[in-house]
């Protein structure tokens, strides 16, 4: 899977750059689907070391098992595969209540993984510099509807429904940090019913 590449937009709009192994005290990575591939990456690079003191939290996703033998190859001495990113997010937190000074976080995968997961890290008083990020696979998005409050996840059309309130939505690049989700606006307020065909733009 190559590198997803970002045309630029509005300051709220989350920038990636690509993980690089950190010197640190534990290294917690946090992953789903292919961004497996970015903590594999990151393995060409790190010694043996550096996995011994590894945290992978992975949520497989729609990559089922192909990843997951490499992964746990690293050795690293912590390996949970989580069933759900809710389920992999509340691993993260309880690792939180141990976590020691220098440890370095790698979050890799959708946007709607890696915004929950800074916002968990950060809600903990860890500092951003701490944390790392790097998207891989799906564009997908976790939105929230301003009209009703609702989220939706893995939202790939704009504009798409509201599965809370039914209005129809038109999804901007506008983000919330602590939500950790993208802003979505009626689409047809001024005009009812006028509503284009939903088009696939974040597969």
């Amino acid at each position: 899977m190559t590198k997803t590449h970002f045309e630029p937009s509005i300051k709220s709009r989350p920038v990636y750059g690509v993980l690089e192994a950190r010197t640190g005290s534990e290294h917690v990575f946090v992953a789903n689907a292919e961004g497996a591939e970015a903590i594999l990456d990151v393995a060409k690079v790190a010694d043996k070391d550096f996995w011994s003191a590894a945290h992978i939290i992975y949520v497989p996703g729609r990559s089922g098992e192909t990843f997951q033998a490499a992964l746990k190859a690293l050795g690293a001495p912590k390996f949970y595969v989580a069933s759900h990113i809710s389920s992999a997010l509340n691993r993260l937190v309880r690792s939180l209540e141990d976590c020691r000074m220098g440890t370095q976080f790698y979050l890799t995968g959708t946007e709607g993984l890696m915004g929950q997961a800074m916002r968990d890290i950060m809600a903990a008083g860890i500092s951003h510099m701490s944390i790392q990020t790097e998207h891989r696979g799906s564009l997908a998005r976790r939105v929230q509807c301003v009209h009703c409050k609702g989220i939706a996840e893995d939202v790939t059309t704009d504009p798409y429904q509201c599965p809370h309130c039914d209005l129809h939505l038109f999804v901007r690049d506008h983000y919330s940090r602590r939500l950790a989700a993208f802003q979505a606006v009626r689409i047809d307020a001024e005009d009812h019913g006028n509503v284009p065909p939903a088009e696939e733009v974040f597969p």
